[in-house]
Formats: C-alpha cells, sequence, structure tokens
C-alpha cells in the first residue's frame, strides 16, 4: 500500500532501523546526511522478511558497531538500473542470487572482504556460497506442498512424478508464473525422468511438452507468494509448487499444509556491496556481521531460514532437515538453481513461453 505525503513531496522510500542522528540532522538533505552519519543503506524485500531480522540483526548490529542502517526497496529492474549508472544510492543488496549475477555482470558490485571478516570465519561457509562477488547468507525452496485436509499423511505425492499423475492423486494444482522468472521447467523435467543431476541445460521444449499433460489440472500459474500458501490453504489448489518460507509462515499459524521436500529446488538469498558504495567500509562489516553464526541463530530461527553458515545450520529449525543425517533438505533432498542458464536464457524461455499459453 503506497503511503500518503504531503502536497508536492515525494514519499522517502528510506526507513531508518536505529535512529541515531539529531533532529536537525533528519531534517537535512539527504546527501549531506549520508556524508555526515556512520550508516549502511541496505536493499531489502521489506515487510515481514524486515520485521524478523530487526531484533535479531539490525538492532544489535547498530548496538555492537555504532552504524545505523537505512533499508531501502527496490525491485530488479531499478537495482539493475542503479547499477548500470554508477549509482552510490544503495551500499549493500540483500537479493536473491539470479539478480546478483546480473549486478555483477553489469560491473556493478565490489569484491567481498572475505579477508577482512571479523565476525565471521570464511571457513564456516559453503564455498557453493562463497562468490568472488556475493555471498549467499540463507537457502530458500521451491517444493511440492500439499493440503493435509485433502492428503492424509503418508497418501501425498512424493516426487514431482506423482504431482504429475491426476488419476493416483486427483485435484487441483498450481505452479509458478514464469513472471517471476521461474516457470516450472525443472520440475516437469524430473516428472518425466531427468535425473537432478542431469537438468541443466534444460530441454525447453520437452519442458513444455510434459507441463501440457497436466494443463487442465493447473487452476492458476501463482504469481505471488501470498497467492501460493492462500491457494494451499483454501484448497482451490490441493498440490502446490510454493516457496518453503511461505508454506513454513502458513503452518505455523495452523494452517492445514505442509511440505514435501524430496526434488526441491534450492536457491540463495544473498549479499552483494555496490561498487560505487558510498559506505563501502561499513557494507562489508554489515555483510561479515550478517554471516556469523551468532547472527544467523538468532535470524533464521526467526524465520524458519536455512542458513548459509554451516554452525548455524547445526541449530535450524529441525523442520528444514533430514531427520536421517541433519543435514538441510537442500542439500540432502535438493538441487541448486542454476542461475547461470537462467540469466543467459531467461528471454528466450519467456517469449517460449507465451507462444505456450496462447498455443
Amino acid at each position: 500500500m503506497e503511503q500518503q505525503h504531503s502536497k508536492g513531496r515525494a514519499p522517502d522510500p528510506r526507513r531508518r532501523v536505529v535512529a541515531g542522528a539529531a533532529a536537525a540532522a533528519l531534517a537535512a538533505p539527504w546527501v549531506a546526511l549520508r556524508a555526515q552519519a556512520k550508516q549502511v543503506v541496505v536493499r531489502t524485500g521489506g515487510g515481514g522478511y524486515d520485521e524478523a531480522k530487526r531484533a535479531s540483526v539490525y538492532e544489535p548490529f547498530t548496538r555492537e558497531t555504532g552504524i545505523e542502517i537505512v533499508l531501502v526497496a527496490a525491485n530488479a529492474t531499478k537495482m539493475l538500473a542503479l547499477a548500470r549508472s554508477g549509482s552510490s544510492e544503495i551500499d549493500v543488496y540483500d537479493t536473491n542470487d539470479e539478480t546478483l549475477l546480473q549486478l555483477e555482470r553489469a560491473n556493478g558490485l565490489a569484491p567481498i572482504g572475505y579477508g577482512a571478516f571479523r565476525f565471521t570465519d570464511p571457513a564456516d561457509l559453503d564455498p557453493a556460497v562463497r562468490k568472488p562477488q556475493f555471498v549467499g547468507h540463507s537457502y530458500f525452496a521451491t517444493l511440492l506442498g500439499y493440503n493435509t485436509k485433502h492428503f492424509k499423511p503418508g497418501s501425498e505425492p512424493k516426487s514431482w512424478a506423482e504431482f504429475w499423475d491426476v488419476k493416483r492423486f486427483p485435484g487441483p494444482r498450481s505452479l509458478p508464473n514464469p513472471s517471476l522468472g521461474e516457470p516450472a521447467l525443472e520440475f516437469a523435467l524430473l516428472a518425466d525422468g531427468v535425473p537432478m543431476a542431469s537438468l541443466y541445460p534444460l530441454d525447453v521444449e520437452r519442458a513444455l511438452k510434459k507441463l501440457a499433460e497436466i494443463r487442465g489440472s493447473i487452476v492458476k500459474f501463482w504469481d505471488a507468494g501470498a497467492m501460493s500458501v492462500q491457494l494451499l490453504i483454501d484448497a482451490e489448489a490441493t498440490l502446490v509448487g510454493l516457496w518453503n518460507t511461505r508454506l513454513y509462515e502458513a503452518r505455523g499459524k495452523g494452517a492445514p499444509v505442509e511440505a514435501q521436500w524430496n526434488q526441491n529446488q534450492a536457491a540463495l538469498v544473498a549479499f552483494g556491496v555496490n561498487r560505487h558504495a558510498q559506505n563501502a567500509v561499513h557494507a562489508q562489516t554489515f555483510v561479515d556481521y550478517c554471516l556469523s553464526a551468532p547472527t544467523q541463530t538468532r535470524w533464521m530461527q526467526a524465520v524458519t531460514a536455512m542458513p548459509a553458515n554451516r554452525k548455524a545450520q547445526a541449530v535450524a529449525s529441525p523442520t528444514l532437515r533430514d531427520p536421517a543425517s541433519g543435514a538441510l533438505w537442500v542439500s540432502s533432498r535438493g538441487f541448486m538453481r542454476d542461475i547461470a542458464w537462467w540469466a543467459d536464457n531467461k528471454q528466450r524461455v519467456a517469449e517460449r513461453w507465451q507462444r505456450w499459453v496462447l498455443g
């Protein structure tokens, strides 16, 4: 919802987490304020994500370092535009790894200063998340969710092949809309027998042919996380491919939903530091602090997310770990989304999808 603002004055999208400047400074122009303040400007997704991190990350960071955090909203299009223009408006990008790869390709990111970390031991981060110019702080997964009123324990689908089996597992389905940048091509190929390790490069035509088999059972290709889980809660779709974060948030509130982790698609939420950051040193300090095991433990327990720091993984919610091994489900039963393939092929896939939808 857009905020109301006084006539002739544009709303300021920046939000301070900790008020550390005097009233006179707060009234000063933004550029002057940034020149005077000890702060770091962070792009985030906002909403409940920031609320969960306020007490577990942002406020402790300011208490320990004296650095004020200012939160800014920006979508992928805006972030790429800022990177290409050389803007210093944002210091740290907190977003998905695919967007960060695009920012890196646009020469918009600085190297991550692992060697100067003092809160985090870089060895505690898996090499898969420790990139030269961005670093994963948490995993999320797109997985098979089901309505527990429709499917009793033990009767639910346990693979994407069974998701596709509308005779044995009847009921309406829903999958992500390509407008989110992730049509369910991987799941279609898994349903068609392709092993997880052999998915990429994706066979787009084979995937669309497989999707056509259940098109009549897809009530909606959802385009918002809130919609995906609401479809499942209301049983408008009894089987949904959706993000684990949305499912577990609803599950925690008593909704009749459950996750099937087999063949989940994992991706990273990560940090990148703007190459033109005005507060570059503070930005690196913020990234370092957020990746530490104590910070990740507080944060991930607050949002039921999967931490990248291996020491924090040991105390992650049991629902996020395979009881057989104690490892995160994304490691034991999932595959990593190939962001480089998608970055190279997204436009081609989007155009082909439109022809498929209209065909």
